[in-house]
Order: C-alpha cells, then sequence, then structure tokens
C-alpha cells in the first residue's frame, strides 16, 4: 500500500475573495427577482437600475443640455419665464418639439416648469450661465461626442479624431498656424482658465515668490489672476508667437479675459525647440501636462528645472486621475478626452510626482483640489 504522502492530492482552486463572491451572487437574474420582492434589497436594486439606466441615457441627456444653449433657451428665461409658445417661436421650433425640449430640461433641473406653463430658470441652469466659457465649450464638445461615437475604434487607436485637429498647437509652434483656429483654441482655455486660476491660487500661496513664469499661458487668464491676487510679483508669460501675437492684436471676442496688462513681460517660443526664459523663482504650467505624451513632458520638465534657480518652485495645476480610486470627471471623462486629442494623456498626482522626480525635483507635493473636474494641484522645488 503506498504511503499518503506518495499519493498526489487534487490542486485546489484558490478561494475567491468575499467581495467576487458577493458580485457573482447579485449578477444572477434569479437573486435579482429575490431582491425586488424583500424591502431592503429592493431599495439597492433599484437604485442600481437607476444609476445604470443614467449611464446609458447620459449621451442623450448632454445632447439636450446642448440643444439649450444653441437654441439659447437658458438666457431666455433668464430674467422672467416664458410660455412653452413664446419659446418655440423665438427658437424656430414647433410647439410640440420644443414641449419635449422643455419637459427634457426639467427633468434635469435645468428648467422649471410651473403649474402655469411658464418655463423658468433654475438654480442649475442659472449656473451653466455663470461659469465662464461653459456655454462655448458645451457647443465645443461636439467634435469630442464625434470622436466618442465608436469608442472602441478610439481606444483601438490609428484613426484621426476631431479634437486633433482641434488643438494642432500641440504638435509644436508649426502646429499653430491657422489664426482662426488659434484664436477660438485660445478664447476657450481663456475662459476655463479663470476657474483653474481661482482653484490654484486658493491652494497655493504665490505672495511667496519674487517673479512666476507661466508656460503656455495663452491669453494670461492665470497671470490676471496672479496679478490681482498678488500685485507684487512679477509675471512673465511664455507662448507660442501666433498665440501671443493674436493677442496683442485682437480681443477675444466674448471671452472673460481678453488682452493682458502691460505688467506681464511677453515671451514667445515653443518649449519643445527654444529655451525657456530665465529670471523667475517659481514656473507655473496650467493644463499643460495633460496635453503631451510622456516623453515631451520629461523633456519639458528637465527645460523648467534647468530655468529655475536653486530654491525655485514649480507648480503644476490640471485635472488629474484619482489614483488608487478612480474619478468620474477625471477617469472617465478627461482621461477619454485626451485620448481623442491623440497626444497626451491625463495623470494621476503620482504620475506627475514621479516625472518631477525624474526631472530632479525635489519635495514633492500632491494637493488634490476641491473641484476635481476643474483641477488639482502638485508643486515641487528645484
Amino acid at each position: 500500500m503506498a504511503d499518503a504522502a506518495d499519493v498526489p492530492s487534487k490542486a485546489r482552486a484558490p478561494a475567491r475573495p468575499l467581495r467576487d463572491r458577493l458580485i457573482g451572487v447579485f449578477a444572477s437574474r434569479g437573486f435579482q427577482r429575490f431582491a425586488a420582492r424583500v424591502p431592503g434589497l429592493r431599495r439597492i436594486a433599484r437604485a442600481e437600475g437607476e444609476a445604470i439606466f443614467d449611464l446609458v441615457a447620459g449621451f442623450v441627456h448632454s445632447q439636450v443640455l446642448m440643444a439649450l444653449v444653441e437654441l439659447d433657451v437658458l438666457r431666455k428665461v433668464q430674467d422672467r419665464p416664458q410660455s412653452v409658445e413664446a419659446l418655440a417661436r423665438s427658437c424656430g421650433l414647433a410647439v410640440d418639439r420644443m414641449q419635449v425640449l422643455i419637459r427634457a430640461g426639467a427633468s434635469l433641473h435645468l428648467l422649471h416648469l410651473g403649474r402655469d406653463g411658464q418655463v423658468g430658470l433654475t438654480l442649475r441652469g442659472a449656473s451653466v450661465l455663470s461659469v465662464p466659457g461653459l456655454e462655448a465649450m458645451i457647443l465645443h464638445h461636439r467634435a469630442f461626442y464625434r470622436d466618442m461615437a465608436d469608442p472602441v475604434a478610439l481606444l483601438q487607436g490609428g484613426s484621426q479624431t476631431e479634437l486633433s485637429q482641434f488643438w494642432p498647437y500641440v504638435f509644436g509652434a508649426a502646429g499653430a498656424v491657422d489664426p482662426k483656429v488659434t484664436a477660438q483654441y485660445s478664447s476657450l482655455m481663456a475662459d476655463s482658465q479663470v476657474l483653474v486660476a481661482e482653484d490654484t491660487l486658493r491652494m497655493v500661496d504665490f505672495s511667496q515668490f519674487r517673479r512666476v513664469l507661466d508656460i503656455g499661458g495663452g491669453t494670461g487668464a492665470f497671470l490676471s489672476a496672479l496679478g490681482a491676487a498678488c500685485p507684487q510679483v512679477g509675471r512673465m508669460l511664455f507662448d507660442l508667437p501666433v498665440v501671443l501675437d493674436g493677442m496683442r492684436k485682437t480681443p477675444l471676442s466674448g471671452s472673460v479675459s481678453t488682452l493682458i496688462d502691460s505688467q506681464v513681460a511677453l515671451h514667445p517660443g515653443s518649449f519643445r525647440d527654444d529655451p525657456l526664459p530665465a529670471g523667475a523663482d517659481c514656473i507655473t504650467l496650467n493644463r499643460v501636462l495633460y496635453d503631451h505624451s510622456d516623453t515631451t513632458v520629461a523633456a519639458l520638465l528637465a527645460k523648467v528645472h534647468g530655468a529655475l534657480p536653486e530654491g525655485g518652485s514649480v507648480v503644476i495645476s490640471e485635472p488629474m486621475l484619482g489614483g488608487s480610486t478612480p474619478n468620474r470627471a477625471t477617469d472617465a471623462y478627461f482621461a477619454l478626452y485626451t485620448l481623442a486629442m491623440q497626444t497626451g494623456r491625463t495623470r494621476s498626482g503620482a504620475e506627475i510626482g514621479a516625472l518631477l522626480a525624474a526631472a530632479g525635483f525635489r519635495d514633492v507635493r500632491i494637493l488634490p483640489g476641491y473641484r476635481p473636474f476643474v483641477t488639482s494641484v502638485v508643486t515641487a522645488r528645484r
């Protein structure tokens, strides 16, 4: 008789974690039918069902918002409520079609539909109007939505996207040659940078610096806000010649930031091809890194390191991935947006910190933003 030790034992499959086993149970149709009859479980099942439907209907919701913005419905009812019939006449729609749009907007809490049939503005609808540049960005999303029409193709890569044609500046100084495209880009960035500037100035004390150089600062929205908050700090702006030339000649129509004030020293150039100007003890990169590949970012941070004095600081402000806890604003939206741009990617604070360390920076600090969909901040010292 063979010794028990000589008998090969049947290999046991590793035990599945409890969470995976519970998910497997919840995924079964039989359990879903059972949960629908049990009060506590019924509440969970219903909430999950509603959340899934919101994911399915999300694109339609965004298109309702776009229609309201394109037809200027929110502004038409900003001062006083109007009837559906009056809105239909001013928007050039049939009354029944206008009714569909109004009810859709009310369901999204953008409009208020009164018992008397009058259409008014809600707090959420008013907020859309109050955010600088939001309406223009909503309309600009047509290009992104077309790129997302086939998300698998986008993830597979290899085909040209509309966003990659809208943002030609990311390919270097030679890329931004169309003044109309440059003006449109500059206007969008000027308005969106107002919120970025507000949050960045809230997280970083810039009064400690003598002179700040903003790379890729466009129309100077950040430096304008910095000048108002810290008038004693010197300010320098480095961007592509076509951006700065257009800014000098033509105010940005409809933009909250037009021509930058004369206290800012302008330095035209491309950070890919030209040296960075010296003299600043702080260099800021606001919504710059996520436009570019790791190779380009590494080269840029090396230049930033070389342009700063010993003890000088770099401040990086942009939307960042949630790291170990994915964030729907950045891991879902911005990660796909930058993927469609085809030149860069959205990174976590830890990834940006690693790139800074590789460039020779020290004392890296990650400052999560209180509005991650606007920006978060990473700082470091030379």
